[in-house]
């Protein structure tokens, strides 16, 4: 949706506004307000995806032991860095780092011949469906900067995420459900509502975030009727409105009125999504739900599908724990055993039901690891207590399905998998690509704010056109 198309949908509700009784009639029936945020709103050109499901392994998954074959790596393991390494990745100890080799095979799968790790034995077998991004690179080793940057486009400040930004550009396909879903987010010191918040852009726009358990917190409200509700929020939507009128006009508050009259209309629709009793034996096992080591994300994943199919634009899914500082020998082989069945499920079930083709899954960690190991001098046991710091220089994600060629192998980092040097795509370059392939131009996909025009790639960014089908 260009500025345009916004001011118009913004004037329609603002000029709403002066009519109570007309405002009313919108909450209190059950037609669609001609003046909604979430609804459907045109490409700026044909689209080749629909929606996205965005698979985050925060923390870094390491790009070696999964999807790059170094032999020089492997030949030179426990030598010292025979490279020159920036001055901000370098630290105390780190003199004493040495190359560390892949922890676990890994080899050519499919008829495309891609590199994949032995460790990802699901997802290895549907490499022909997958485009995988080799030179990758970022602009900062830390985690906080790297996950806001990932997320928004911006290393520092308040920015809309990019699922916000989809949910602005196109709306949602089903107005009782919101345009964007985040599931299990990144909290703490490294995430936050920020990462998934819809900033400057009306907060109709930020996501519905799912707790670590699957749930969605006050969904339905037995101890108030229905009908109660509905009063009550007419009469604080008319307390709001009046605001609003008071103050010319607040986009913050006139999304706040729309997420509450949303968060309304989900009692209807969302518990039935939530619950994945309706599916059948043979997909819950698809995705891993009853075995211990998939149960958690192969929910997540199968929830994903559920949205994705029930009209929502963008859902993000968040696997926690791939940091691995140390013991990525055992730690980095729970992460794969966690979500390497769900994944191949998930990309298995869209194929089987002819979504995958309008559907773009991004698989992707804030960095990626280095190709040495950390300081091995102190509190060391042997090479199984080893892990790999951060590296944002060089690093994979990978896409899926909605536009994308499969079964190819863009770009790559040098002999030791540390820096890309070929195919580079920056993290505005993947953000850009993602909105080309909904039919979005990133650099029309505006928003003024405090006197400028902001959007999810600031002022750089390119489309990978090498990795469009």
């Amino acid at each position: 949706m260009n500025q345009s198309s916004f001011a118009r949908r913004n004037f329609l509700r603002r000029s709403a506004c002066g009519f109570g009784s007309l405002a009313l009639t919108g909450l209190l029936t059950d037609e669609l307000p001609a003046a909604n945020s979430l609804a459907v709103a045109p490409p700026h050109f044909a689209p080749r995806a629909k929606n996205v499901i965005f698979l985050l392994m925060a923390g870094g998954p390491s790009q070696m032991d999964l999807f790059q074959y170094k032999p020089r790596l492997v030949k030179g393991h426990g030598k010292p860095i025979p490279f020159e390494r920036p001055k901000g990745m370098t630290a105390d100890g780190m003199e004493n780092s040495k190359l560390l080799k892949p922890v676990a095979g890994i080899s050519p799968r499919g008829e495309s011949g891609m590199w994949w790790s032995d460790l990802l034995p699901h997802t290895g077998e549907l490499v022909d469906d997958i485009c995988l991004l080799n030179g990758m690179h970022t602009d900062n080793p830390a985690h906080p900067p790297a996950h806001l940057q990932l997320h928004t486009g911006y290393t520092q400040g308040q920015h809309p995420s990019m699922g916000a930004w989809v949910s602005y550009g196109l709306g949602t396909e089903n107005r009782n459900m919101p345009g964007f879903v985040t599931i299990n987010p990144v909290m703490g010191g490294n995430g936050g509502p920020h990462l998934y918040g819809s900033a400057y852009l009306p907060a109709i726009h930020q996501a519905m975030a799912i707790r670590q358990d699957n749930k969605i917190g006050y969904l339905g409200r037995s101890d108030v009727p229905q009908a109660a509700q509905r009063e009550q929020l007419a009469l604080i939507e008319s307390m709001n409105r009046s605001l609003i009128l008071q103050n010319n006009g607040d986009n913050q508050l006139e999304g706040m009125i729309e997420s509450m009259e949303l968060a309304f209309r989900m009692q209807s629709e969302a518990p039935e999504l939530m619950d994945l009793s309706s599916e059948t034996e043979s997909i819950q096992k698809l995705y891993g739900i009853g075995d211990k080591s998939t149960d958690a994300f192969g929910r997540r994943c199968l929830l994903a599908r559920r949205f994705i199919q029930s009209g929502v634009r963008f859902v993000q899914v968040t696997n926690l724990g791939w940091d691995h500082h140390s013991s990525i020998h055992q730690g980095l082989r729970a992460r794969c055993l966690g979500v390497d069945k769900p994944i191949a499920g998930l990309i298995a079930d869209l194929k089987s039901r002819g979504m995958l083709d309008e559907t773009l899954i991004v698989w992707t960690g804030e960095f990626g690891r280095t190709s040495y190991d950390q300081d091995v001098s102190v509190g060391k046991d042997g090479p199984e207590t080893y892990g790999r710091g951060h590296n944002h220089l060089g690093y994979s994600a990978w896409l899926a399905g909605g536009g994308v060629k499969g079964g190819l192998t863009h770009g790559q980092t040098d002999e030791f998998g540390f820096r890309a040097i070929e195919g580079k795509v920056h993290l505005h370059d993947l953000h850009a690509t993602m909105l080309h392939l909904l039919g979005l131009d990133h650099r029309r996909l505006t928003y003024r704010y405090r006197g400028r025009d902001f959007r999810l790639t600031d002022v750089e960014g390119n489309v990978v056109h090498e990795i469009l089908a």
